[in-house]
């Protein structure tokens, strides 16, 4: 469960040239300034004649989406997920539980329900939570992140297939688009980064070099 407290981009911006990070040091840092706004289209990759190294352009293009905080937040890999642009510690403080919706008696629909509440900046969705432990990647490699996704015994045991339906089609992935006021969306589109997976799945679904 994540409450994603409103922090005007101003200050955001203020925070990062100056150095300060609240919570989580470097990483939300890195996290805070590689943030991108815009996806290349997958056809921008068909002049790349290598197989292999069209697959692993295109793969690290969409790590733009996968990297960005509106995804690493429900993505981490301690128990405690993390806000904001900033990627600080949940507040108030929550934890993972057995099944990603939160400790019983706390869980995330406590406070997220099915819709954004923009009044008091909490998210929502019917389906709020986090990802399993098993696909939790803040502060790992774009290698070390695609060598997970393909990992049936780690990303729930989806196909490549059912893993681009998955990232191209399910609206809880589609908030990364939509998060409210206050947050900074990924970039480009879902459909946009739909077409990135998947033309990286049909170009061999190859993973950056170590």
């Amino acid at each position: 469960m994540m409450i994603h407290y409103m922090l005007p981009a101003s200050v955001v911006g203020t925070l990062v040239v100056a150095g300060v990070v609240i919570g989580q040091g470097s990483s939300a840092l890195r996290a805070a300034t590689r943030m991108a706004t815009e996806l290349r289209p997958a056809l921008s990759f068909s002049n790349i004649t290598n197989q292999r190294e069209r697959s692993i352009a295109l793969f690290n293009e969409a790590t733009k989406v996968l990297q960005h905080p509106r995804c690493m937040n429900c993505h981490p890999t301690t128990e405690r997920p993390t806000q904001t642009d900033l990627m600080r510690p949940h507040q108030p403080w929550v934890v993972r539980g057995t099944r990603g919706h939160g400790a019983v008696g706390l869980q995330c629909s406590t406070c997220h329900h099915q819709t954004n509440f923009d009044q008091a900046g909490i998210p929502g969705h019917p389906q709020w939570h986090l990802a399993p432990a098993s696909l939790a990647w803040q502060g790992k490699t774009t290698r070390q992140i695609c060598l997970q996704i393909k990992d049936r015994s780690r990303n729930g045991n989806r196909s490549l297939a059912t893993l681009i339906h998955h990232m191209s089609e399910d609206t809880l992935v589609g908030w990364a688009w939509s998060p409210g006021p206050g947050r900074t969306a990924a970039p480009g589109s879902q459909m946009e980064f739909g077409k990135l997976m998947k033309a990286w799945a049909e170009s061999g679904a190859h993973c950056p070099a170590p």
